[in-house]
């Protein structure tokens, strides 16, 4: 079941706005413990029914909440220009979108934090998870298809496991991730070079 529908009535939307951020600053302010359905509704001034209703668990509002920072990126993949966009080829589709997987993740690692501890038993099913895995396979099936494409879509996002991610970036900045990821990237995909045995 989508945590957002398609047609939401404006108190609906409104009560939605103000649990996502709830969950946001209960994150920043108190860490993943702090954040319980009870907590999150008296933080945004609901019922704490109304957050069940909508979420189901913690579990659910931080994937609504990843979801939610992740939209504008999941947009551009599929109907945006380029580079992230469809028209591009794969082989500039997919180092864009890991350059774009490694802004939002500098940006969130509190965030990617508490999510992956939240889904750690069920990681690969987590719908933004297999979103960008698939993503991340179709263009390496166009561009790589002579690899195993499902095992490096795994290798390419385990680069951004938060503890990971925070720890290059206090140690480099933002801007070492992505040459990081880059450089990664590009050794994972370089083809195997030819050994010449002796005759």
């Amino acid at each position: 079941m989508s945590s957002q529908p398609v047609h939401e009535r404006a108190d609906a939307t409104r009560n939605r706005r103000a649990i996502l951020r709830a969950v946001e600053d209960l994150l920043a302010r108190h860490g993943f413990e702090h954040v319980s359905l009870d907590k999150v509704a008296a933080a945004a001034g609901v019922g704490k029914g109304t957050v069940f209703r909508r979420f189901g668990n913690r579990t659910g509002l931080l994937r609504a909440l990843l979801e939610e920072r992740a939209r504008l990126l999941s947009e551009a993949i599929v109907t945006g220009p380029p580079p992230l966009g469809p028209e591009a080829p794969a082989e500039v589709r997919l180092p864009a979108f890991l350059d774009a997987l490694a802004e939002l993740a500098a940006g969130n690692i509190v965030l990617l934090a508490a999510h992956e501890r939240a889904c750690a038993e069920d990681k690969y099913a987590d719908p933004t998870y297999l979103r960008w895995h698939d993503h991340i396979t179709g263009l390496l099936a166009e561009s790589h298809p002579d690899l195993d494409v499902d095992f490096v879509a795994h290798t390419l996002l385990g680069m951004f496991d938060a503890d990971l991610v925070r720890h290059i970036t206090d140690n480099g900045g933002p801007a070492r991730l992505t040459t990081s990821v880059r450089s990664l990237t590009a050794a994972l995909l370089q083809p195997p070079a030819h050994t010449h045995r002796p005759g």
